[in-house]
């Protein structure tokens, strides 16, 4: 493999900070998740990684056809872009319950779902989908250990989902299990500690299945443990972080074989010391909620971040002298999907040559609806 494939041959005609995404290794990353699962059948990638109606089409022709949603505005782009299937995995409470509606009677072609692990959220989606003369698909969260969402597999899960199946408006999808905590970097460990937490999940549809409580799918894992989930032949995986990739997953699961495919381009503004080189790479171009490095630099391997705030970086390295003000740095973010957020585009990088623009459409949190 070319050890300078990050590199832009008309680097000089893209402004800094930029994000870069290099569509053929996307497209390879997309094709590797699809061979973990065996087909685009089991396979519905969460679009809260990259936010972007041109790489929904990519995976489309790719065989694609289910997607998962963060956000009202990432499931509008995603039906926006003909997607047949999206998955809105958040509970929507408030106006997001209308929204989710205005969407299911702006898009017919796209079936819609969401998740819920409450009975007042429960019945404020039945009432409002009943009224309009339709039915929503509704998937019980359960939560796998994460404790962030979620109903714990035992009585009252079965009684929530229980609720979903008589509810009227509402049509029982099964159940969502993101487990989401599980960062283990061994694999084996890590895929025991999925077991374990599995088995809770097991129990649960088995009890459903004993009060004959139809489960008719499981949508499970993030990137960390859907080869693990993959293994299940009735259930969907849905990872997300590899379709773009960084080196924070890359460092944590070396077992995971994906490409960086988005690369920050950033520029030395300022040389504040013998050893020091200041870049336009601040808070706001690459995700800042993670301690340093939050970017591993291509082009210079080793430089330690020693100061950063809204709009500067500052790394030390002994290399600095190799660098003059203007020339170009290329970095993998630390945390791709926050790191996406702060930019409204994205330029696409093609055998060297930057050319085209992709807009972080999802961004926004609120699109038309």
């Amino acid at each position: 493999m070319n050890p300078d494939w990050y590199r832009v041959n008309n680097v000089a005609e893209v402004p800094s900070p930029s994000l870069l995404v290099y569509p053929d290794r996307v497209a390879e990353n997309v094709r590797r998740m699809i061979a973990i699962t065996g087909g685009p059948a089991r396979l519905r990638p969460h679009m809260k990684t990259h936010k972007m109606p041109d790489l929904i089409r990519l995976q489309l022709g790719l065989g694609i056809t289910k997607f998962k949603c963060a956000t009202i505005a990432e499931t509008e782009m995603t039906a926006g872009c003909g997607a047949p299937d999206a998955l809105l995995a958040y509970q929507p409470v408030g106006p997001n319950v209308g929204r989710l509606l205005a969407l299911a009677q702006k898009f017919p072609g796209t079936k819609f779902s969401a998740v819920a692990d409450d009975a007042d959220a429960i019945r404020a989606l039945g009432a409002a989908f009943a009224a309009a003369g339709r039915t929503l698909d509704l998937y019980l969260d359960v939560d796998m250990g994460m404790h962030r969402t979620g109903v714990v597999p035992g009585p009252r899960a079965v009684e929530l989902y229980r609720l979903i199946t008589t509810t009227p408006g509402l049509r029982a999808a099964g159940l969502h299990c993101y487990d989401g905590h599980n960062h283990v970097t061994d694999l084996v460990q890590r895929t025991e500690q999925c077991e374990r937490e599995w088995a809770a999940v097991e129990t649960l549809r088995a009890d459903l299945k004993a009060a004959q409580i139809p489960v008719p799918n499981i949508v499970a894992g993030g990137t960390p443990t859907f080869p693990i989930h993959a293994q299940r032949p009735d259930v969907e995986c849905s990872p997300g972080t590899c379709v773009l990739w960084d080196f924070g997953y890359g460092t944590m699961l070396p077992d995971m074989d994906f490409l960086p495919a988005a690369v920050l381009l950033t520029r030395v503004i300022s040389k504040p010391g013998e050893n020091r080189l200041c870049l336009d790479l601040g808070h706001k171009a690459v995700a800042a909620e993670n301690p340093h490095p939050r970017v591993k630099f291509l082009n210079l391997i080793g430089a330690e971040a020693v100061m950063q705030s809204e709009e500067h970086l500052v790394v030390e390295t002994v290399r600095a002298g190799e660098f003059a003000v203007g020339d170009a740095l290329y970095g993998v973010p630390r945390h791709i999907c926050p790191t996406v957020a702060l930019h409204s585009f994205v330029t696409t990088v093609r055998a060297g040559q930057a050319g085209e623009r992709w807009l972080v459409t999802a961004r926004e949190r609120q699109l038309t609806v």
